[in-house]
């Protein structure tokens, strides 16, 4: 048997990071087995669809690496084809389905009613049973009406299989008679999902828990359309450290989101994969055809999974250090091209080389780097070193003007090193006498790059101007 997954989600708006896991581990399974990623649109709900959605989707799927098998299924195309509708009628004509004509005041008024008494909201079945006479009335009238699922009526529970949960058992009088075609036409989740995994061959339904209290519907209508039931498998919730559900209302949770932030695709992938799955020993790096090796549904956690900002930044900073520096040139700079649009290839990749290793993304390389380009106002003490003196600092200051004003060839981070080293040793001083003095001069800040990485990327000229300022203000202090 060939697996097939698939990845359905609804062109409502971004990528949540609980889609993009179970596009991840759907994509997974199916590679790992050799089998076929399917992606699927529902985009059903004509309403909250978001104009350009679905096409941002598959960009975001192929950026990530995660691309589809075959022909992308658009379930609207299908609907205005009557398939949907099609399966619905059949339903009704083998007695597992029928036309519900309540209105939608009616259906309020219920609704409220079963608030009151506190109590779930469940259709009460009034359609369930209409005459014939009835039916045909409503017929003539064109009344509207959905097509509602006829739950059995049955004292036994009804039993579902999941891959995590095992099996799960239903009360069916605790369920409703859940609709199935809208009266617009257009299906709902229920039907036109079970109807799209049949004919798509799909082998495993790997989809989030908030689905799982759909099991039993689902269960019931592949038992009622006589297909072969796919393997379901629920993910357990992503929460936030509260132990919430992860929602936006404490933090970010588009894709899309980290990706404009800087966030290296590799290392979301990587962590989002440990949302819920372990690969049962202690190693975290895992590139996406290692994770594709090593991933096993029977791994995934029941558990709930806490998703960790402060681990997303520790995976992107590996992956910056590791993966990213040691690029060819020009691929480096097509990738930091977004965060220093101002810069060229060559200015994009130095400022990268002073902070990769302190960044968490690439967004804080502008934040970080603006003192490269506008000295910022500082007061002349910082230039002292807490155990150096004004005298001190001075010397060591404009020994440094002399040097960098002089012919020092090849002006580089290693020759200018040296030749600073060689001051403090002329001059009897301390490296909190020479090198504090010029890295605070050159960057106006108490916290920055080493003071040659600056002085070799500001350049000789900038280097000298700013060096000469230090100098004025600590003999104004004086």
């Amino acid at each position: 048997m060939k697996v097939i997954t698939r990845f359905a989600p609804s062109p409502t708006g971004y990528l949540h990071i609980g889609g993009l896991r179970t596009a991840l581990f759907s994509y997974l399974w199916a590679k790992k087995n050799r089998g076929a990623f399917r992606l699927r649109i529902e985009d059903t709900d004509q309403k909250r669809e978001v104009e350009g959605a679905t096409k941002h989707l598959i960009h975001l799927l192929h950026r990530l690496g995660l691309k589809p098998d075959g022909d992308i299924l658009v379930q609207s195309q299908r609907s205005a084809a009557g398939i949907y509708r099609k399966q619905a009628h059949e339903l009704v004509a083998r007695g597992h389905a029928y036309h519900c004509y309540c209105t939608p005041e009616r259906l309020e008024k219920l609704r409220i009613q079963h608030e009151r008494r506190k109590q779930p909201s469940r259709y009460d079945g009034t359609c369930r049973s209409l005459a014939p006479d009835s039916i045909r009335e409503h017929e003539q009238k064109g009344t509207p009406y959905v097509i509602r699922l006829k739950i059995p009526d049955t004292t036994e529970l009804i039993e579902a299989k999941d891959g995590i949960h095992g099996t799960v058992r239903f009360d069916a009088a605790t369920l409703t008679d859940a609709i199935l075609l809208k009266s617009d036409g257009f299906p709902t989740y229920h039907l036109a999902s079970v109807v799209d995994d049949h004919e798509q061959h799909v082998t495993h339904v790997i989809r989030g828990e908030e689905w799982l209290p759909s099991l039993p519907l689902h269960t019931l209508l592949y038992d009622y359309f006589k297909y072969q039931t796919p393997q379901f498998y629920h993910l357990p919730l992503i929460l936030n450290p509260d132990r919430s559900k992860l929602s936006k209302r404490q933090g970010h949770v588009s894709v899309e989101w980290y990706l404009e932030q800087g966030y290296l695709k590799e290392a979301l992938i990587n962590y989002v994969a440990f949302l819920g799955w372990n690969p049962g020993d202690d190693r975290e790096i895992f590139s996406l055809a290692e994770l594709i090796k090593n991933f096993e549904l029977e791994q995934i956690n029941k558990a709930g999974a806490v998703f960790s900002k402060d681990k997303l930044d520790w995976y992107n900073a590996w992956y910056v250090k590791n993966t990213l520096a040691p690029k060819p040139p020009k691929e480096l700079a097509r990738t930091l091209e977004p965060f220093l649009p101002e810069h060229t290839d060559e200015r994009r990749i130095g400022v990268f080389n002073l902070f990769f290793e302190r960044i968490r993304n690439l967004r804080e390389l502008a934040e970080l780097s603006g003192f490269l380009r506008e000295l910022p106002d500082y007061e002349p003490s910082l230039l002292i070193f807490k155990k150096s003196t004004t005298e001190k600092t001075s010397s060591g200051l404009a020994a440094a003007e002399r040097y960098f004003h002089a012919e020092a060839e090849p002006w580089t981070a290693i020759t200018l090193e040296l030749g600073l080293k060689k001051i403090t040793e002329e001059h009897g001083l301390s490296f909190g006498d020479v090198f504090w003095p010029v890295r605070v001069a050159l960057s106006g800040l108490a916290a920055s790059p080493s003071p040659t990485d600056l002085a070799a990327y500001l350049g000789k000229k900038e280097t000298v101007v700013r060096i000469g300022r230090a100098v004025k203000m600590l003999e104004r202090a004086e």
